[in-house]
């Protein structure tokens, strides 16, 4: 990007280091022509890699017939991804299926379950956790466990209350007959990494029980393949009466969802809720096309590398503790993690952070053994 189109932008980001011009497979180029390793997958978002076949030929085919209509008419895309998520929601929950609700981001999907959750329980309430991290709208960014994102722009939504991270005595202080929700990242990705352990899980879904309150897993980062499984609550052994889900959800293209399972709660009646764009038909036909993709192998795939991934960094120079699922993996520094994010980008690796001392990697899931090789080499070269 240019000095002149730069200074057009509101400035909310940190200088661009580099501007990225093409990008194919886990590999992205710069307006130099020089080639990097990424790691990084647009913030966990391009999970099939940069211009996977089968989004992209979806897509385009989209494009030559519709390309928007309003949520007033049905569109087949749409209705083909529901159907899609409302069977990999099943295949985890014993038959259980689900209905969707589409809109444009993960922000816009929390919200959606902040208001489905009031709605359908009456109560105004919401448990969420601290270092979590549910988006930058008044109501997703209130349940957002983190004071420095809220400072500036508080008074939010009055009620949120937050437990720590797999303590589940203080999930228990955070109660109150007015919790209608309890909304929990099954990895808090923003957060420092941090995967939730089963019991905790299985803790907040006898808690939201106890309360007749809904039981809400924020996917939007961990979703979609991401740790291994479709949903990374396959994983935990409890099933959630809502997920949202985005970033990966159309490898690149913008769209976030709100999954209700079928036995939840009645919620929302017509006129209650809308999104302009949601449900998009370009947008919707490229994710049907990642559903589609992602199967076992591509799972299997995660797995092992995510493994071959933590096990690499937990060998590094300074790192302190390795988590994560899948390829969302975080490296808990000595110091902090900006310095070795800058310096990888510098050799040629992109790669995150998650908080001032964790070195986050959330490459695309089609990421070979090589690639993550290739990556470690980098960045034991930078942190030596």
């Amino acid at each position: 990007m240019s000095t002149a189109l730069e200074s057009a932008l509101l400035p909310v980001y940190p200088p661009v280091p580099v501007t990225f011009v093409d990008g194919d497979g886990v590999w992205l180029t710069d307006a130099d022509g020089r080639r990097y390793l990424d790691f990084a997958a647009g913030i966990a978002v391009v999970g099939l890699g940069h211009r996977h076949p089968a989004p992209l030929a979806a897509a385009k085919a989209q494009l030559d017939r519709l390309w928007h209509v309003s949520n007033l008419y049905g569109t087949e895309p749409a209705a083909a991804l529901a159907g899609r998520l409302s069977e990999r929601f099943a295949a985890g929950a014993s038959g259980l299926g689900a209905h969707a609700f589409f809109c444009n981001s993960g922000a816009e999907a929390n919200e959606a379950a902040l208001k489905y959750a009031r709605k359908a329980t009456g109560k105004p309430g919401v448990i969420a956790l601290e270092q979590s991290f549910h988006g930058r709208t008044t109501g997703a960014l209130a349940v957002t466990g983190q004071p420095g994102k809220r400072a500036g722009f508080e008074p939010l939504l009055p009620g949120p209350r937050f437990a720590v991270p797999n303590d589940v005595d203080s999930l228990h202080a955070a109660a109150s007959d007015d919790v209608g929700l309890i909304l929990l990242e099954p990895v808090l990705g923003e957060g420092g990494v941090i995967p939730l352990d089963p019991a905790f899980v299985a803790a907040a879904a006898a808690l939201a029980a106890e309360l007749g309150a809904l039981l809400a897993f924020d996917e939007v980062q961990t979703g979609v393949g991401r740790t291994g499984t479709f949903f990374a609550w396959e994983g935990l052994g409890v099933r959630p009466h809502l997920v949202t889900l985005a970033k990966g959800l159309a490898n690149g293209l913008p769209i976030g969802c709100l999954l209700v399972a079928d036995d939840a709660p009645a919620g929302f009646a017509v006129g209650d809720h809308a999104s302009t764009f949601g449900g998009n038909p370009v947008v919707c036909a490229a994710a049907a096309a990642v559903c589609d993709t992602i199967d076992e192998t591509l799972l299997a795939n995660v797995r092992a590398n995510g493994k071959r991934l933590a096990d690499g960094l937990g060998s590094l120079p300074g790192v302190v503790e390795v988590r994560g699922s899948g390829l969302l993996v975080g490296a808990e520094l000595t110091g902090p993690a900006a310095p070795i994010v800058a310096a990888a980008l510098e050799a040629g690796l992109v790669c995150l952070t998650s908080g001032a001392n964790v070195l986050r990697l959330a490459p695309p899931l089609v990421a070979s053994a090589e690639d993550v090789d290739r990556a470690l080499a980098i960045l034991t070269e930078v942190t030596v």
